[in-house]
């Protein structure tokens, strides 16, 4: 378990299963925590007697198996509510309280934003509170999610919606992909020097058994291919370099299928 200290709240991040992160929001001078993506029951119950927290809520990102794994168990060990996008509203198990896009609720005494980031799945929510930002499987360290269910115009908005977030924001995501997203990364761009410096801090991090999240949205503007698809002068050149028109959709398109077939 490491630990990672914002204004009003710490965020407990778990290892579950092969490589996801569940996390634990814990609001200061409260007993109370908001559970995100809970993949697994028994990370989620040792951290929870560890820190002396009583689960409130599950925060779900996102309907698939793995971020939703110990929904019910949850549930019915602590009664906690569970929350997740409209969208999904029959296929998260034990949903309480559908949302959708909405500036602002309060949820544990914290306010939190939703924001809706069709792309990977046609429900996918993000969760921001404060700098930090949930983002389940729509933005990883210097990637992006697959898409299974929606098109490459609804990710790519997605991401430009992501990306237009304050660059400190600290980027929590679902997954521990960063060393295999860099190292595509290094492919389609090999000329980024900021590339090779996070290389080698991804690697050192890993090789210490350490996360290398959380990032930042300032780090992924920098690094993450999806995202320097925002940049002309990488997108006007990957578009050259490829024989492919020069528009954003066109180019990030072509770095999804690229990287798919990986």
């Amino acid at each position: 378990m490491w630990m990672h200290d914002h204004t009003s709240f710490q965020v407990a991040q778990l290892p579950a299963l092969q490589d996801n992160y569940i996390y634990l929001i814990l609001p200061r001078h409260s007993t109370s925590c908001l559970v995100v993506d809970p993949a697994e029951t028994v990370p989620v119950i040792d951290a929870c007697q560890q820190l002396e927290r009583q689960p409130d809520y599950i925060l779900n990102t996102h309907h698939h198996w793995d971020h939703t794994g110990a929904n019910l168990e949850l549930k019915r060990m602590f009664g906690c509510k569970i929350i997740g996008s409209a969208e999904d509203k029959e296929r998260i198990p034990g949903l309480d309280l559908t949302v959708c896009e909405q500036p602002s609720t309060s949820l544990g005494g914290l306010r939190v934003r939703v924001i809706e980031t069709p792309g990977h799945t046609r429900g996918h929510i993000v969760y921001l509170i404060e700098d930090a930002l949930f983002c389940g499987d729509t933005l990883f360290g210097a990637g992006c999610g697959r898409l299974f269910e929606g098109t490459a115009e609804q990710m790519w908005s997605s991401l430009k919606r992501l990306a237009r977030l304050p660059e400190p924001t600290r980027v929590y995501c679902a997954h521990e992909y960063t060393l295999a997203n860099l190292a595509f990364a290094s492919r389609v761009d090999a000329d980024n020097p900021a590339l090779s410096m996070r290389l080698k801090q991804a690697r050192a991090c890993r090789e210490k058994a350490s996360p290398t999240i959380p990032s930042t949205i300032g780090l992924e503007l920098q690094t993450n291919p999806f995202l320097r698809v925002l940049n002309d002068d990488f997108r006007r050149h990957y578009a050259m370099r490829h024989g492919i028109e020069q528009d954003e959709i066109s180019v990030f398109a072509h770095l999804r299928r690229k990287k798919d077939r990986l």
